[in-house]
């Protein structure tokens, strides 16, 4: 097969006119920090997450750390995620001198169960942080309903803007703190950038507070009102961790494009599974890849090794033909860094040498779809 001229990324923000007349009106402002953009994107997100609260801030890593800060996070403290995730999910544990306990995933969904995490409770467990791995919401009603009523469930929905619940409800609507990430392969990008959503007012206004160094007033209260001044000082330790309008005025077109977004999405994951299935079989695909609740934000299969051989073969072959496929992720428990003697975690284990991110994108058309597949099919010996 011919190869492209152009490289195919696994994910690329889709930008457009809307885009860029709203950055310019933002910097011909004079106000490109937070401000009013800011704080009319938390509302217009909120409403979209189904959530009363929302904080933006710099990343969702920035998100994690600050969730579990809030809840007083620390030392002696344990705080249960899965290995098959991206390491902020377990470093903001780290950060705050806990200790990040790692749990299996269901080769199914590539998500959580509560039985995995519920055998990695103990009495020091402070927090679990389920993943929605790939956009695909994991069972948080079931989770709650299990776990002792002390621990605290944060939300790793770096994946899942869009996603819903598998009883309801778009992510970001459980009550529980719930992160979400904006960074530039996001289905919702503002090149950075994250948000928590909660149900807790005063837990949020924490949050603001802790984002802008635990300062009473932020500049742009300042700036718009004449009779707030800086007359006290910080309470608490906080940190340097906010949005800025710059960003905010482009997520809140991308907010008002993410029907489209996800329409495309749809289309490119029924050419893939269409044209895959043959070749990977049922089992071949993340479960609900081909549903309405699933945000689609990546798009993962699994590379049987057995008859195609190995999938990092694969992988580079690919990458020759200007196809960025990648991927999602090497588990956290089998590096170096985290490595815990004689944990064994069988479904992530057999998951990790299969994975591979194909890529997907509101950006991209089913003629790219179209040439993956050829491509891959022909690497897996069915073209």
């Amino acid at each position: 097969m011919l190869t492209r001229d152009t490289y195919l990324a696994f994910g690329r923000p889709d930008f457009g006119e809307e885009e860029l007349a709203a950055v310019s009106r933002v910097l011909q402002s004079g106000w490109v920090g937070m401000g009013a953009e800011t704080i009319a994107f938390e509302s217009e997100l909120a409403r979209f997450v189904g959530a009363p609260e929302v904080v933006t801030v710099n990343s969702c890593t920035s998100a994690l750390f600050l969730s579990l800060a809030v809840l007083g996070v620390g030392p002696g403290d344990e705080v249960i995620c899965p290995s098959l995730t991206w390491c902020a999910t377990a470093n903001v544990a780290l950060h705050l001198g806990a200790t990040s306990v790692f749990c299996d995933v269901d080769r199914r969904t590539l998500c959580a169960t509560t039985e995995s995490i519920l055998s990695r409770v103990t009495s020091r467990t402070k927090v679990v942080i389920p993943v929605h791995f790939g956009g695909r919401a994991c069972d948080i009603a079931g989770l709650r309903a299990a776990l002792p009523p002390h621990v605290h469930i944060v939300e790793d929905a770096a994946h899942a803007l869009g996603a819903s619940y598998p009883e309801g409800g778009p992510v970001g609507s459980s009550r529980n703190l719930v992160c979400f990430s904006f960074y530039a392969n996001k289905n919702l990008s503002t090149a950075e950038g994250g948000a928590i959503a909660l149900f807790d007012p005063k837990l949020a206004e924490r949050l603001r507070s802790l984002r802008q160094n635990a300062m009473p007033a932020d500049a742009w209260k300042r700036f718009t009102d004449a009779s707030t001044i800086i007359a006290v000082g910080p309470s608490e330790i906080g940190y340097k961790l906010n949005y800025t309008d710059l960003q905010a005025c482009i997520g809140r077109v991308q907010l008002r494009r993410q029907e489209s977004f996800a329409a495309r999405r749809i289309e490119i994951a029924r050419v893939y599974m269409d044209r895959l299935r043959g070749a990977l079989g049922a089992d071949g695909f993340q479960e609900g890849l081909d549903g309405g609740s699933h945000a689609r934000h990546l798009f993962v299969v699994k590379i049987p090794i057995e008859k195609s051989g190995s999938r990092d073969a694969i992988l580079g072959r690919l990458r020759q033909r200007n196809i960025g496929a990648t991927v999602h992720y090497m588990p956290l428990h089998q590096m170096p860094f985290y490595r815990v003697p004689q944990l064994s975690l069988g479904e992530t284990e057999w998951l990790a040498p299969r994975l591979l991110t194909l890529p997907i994108g509101s950006a991209m058309t089913a003629a790219d779809a179209e040439y993956v597949c050829g491509h891959l099919l022909e690497l897996l010996g069915h073209d």
